[in-house]
């Protein structure tokens, strides 16, 4: 008989957080790496930078939901999905006139899309390890935010290494709460193999 997606034991639940987490990680890593060495010479792959990395939360959030019960049952998820898509077009707009407009749509986003995984991490705190990070990770997302908005009232233009220096923040916390599901995993090996 299958299983609900949402009624995963936690060990299986955590082994595909540990994958998803390792996944978000890995494309941060990429996406800055991208950012400061081409996005900061070409304003084209900056653009198109600037887009892509709401859009794929979007479809990040939406594969992690969908696999965890469904969109219906992960609310701030859901939420997520389409706070991500709304900023991804604000940005297409925005980039038509400035990057503090740019700027600003992404604080806005930083600061709603930091709530609603804050909001995640909480629901899921009992039956998935590694949300601390994930916690602190949401709540430095909203500061951030708040900082980007005020950075971009701002007379100097900024430019995409100041999103850089976030998007690096938010992939040292993803693979802080994957590295910590990979320990506790193999702990529970080990304290089988002992026990059996």
């Amino acid at each position: 008989m299958n299983r609900h997606r949402s009624e995963l034991a936690p060990q299986d639940q955590d082994k595909r957080l540990k994958l998803y987490y390792f996944a978000r990680a890995a494309f941060s890593v990429v996406w800055v790496v991208a950012a400061l060495l081409v996005g900061r010479q070409s304003p084209s792959v900056a653009a198109t930078l600037l887009i892509v990395y709401p859009v794929w939360d979007a479809a990040a959030n939406y594969v992690d939901a969908s696999r965890s019960g469904g969109l219906a049952a992960n609310r701030t998820q859901s939420f997520n999905v389409a706070v991500s898509l709304v900023v991804a077009l604000a940005v297409v707009i925005a980039l038509t006139m400035n990057m503090n407009w740019v700027l600003g749509a992404f604080g806005v986003w930083a600061i709603l899309s930091g709530l609603l995984q804050l909001g995640t991490a909480i629901r899921r705190w009992k039956t998935s390890g590694g949300q601390w990070a994930m916690i602190l990770s949401g709540g430095q997302s909203a500061v951030a935010g708040t900082f980007f908005i005020v950075q971009a009232q701002l007379p100097a233009p900024p430019s995409i290494a100041d999103i850089a220096g976030y998007a690096g923040v938010g992939a040292l916390y993803f693979l802080v709460s994957a590295v910590w599901l990979t320990v506790s995993e193999a702990r529970r090996r080990k304290t089988a193999s002992v026990e059996a």
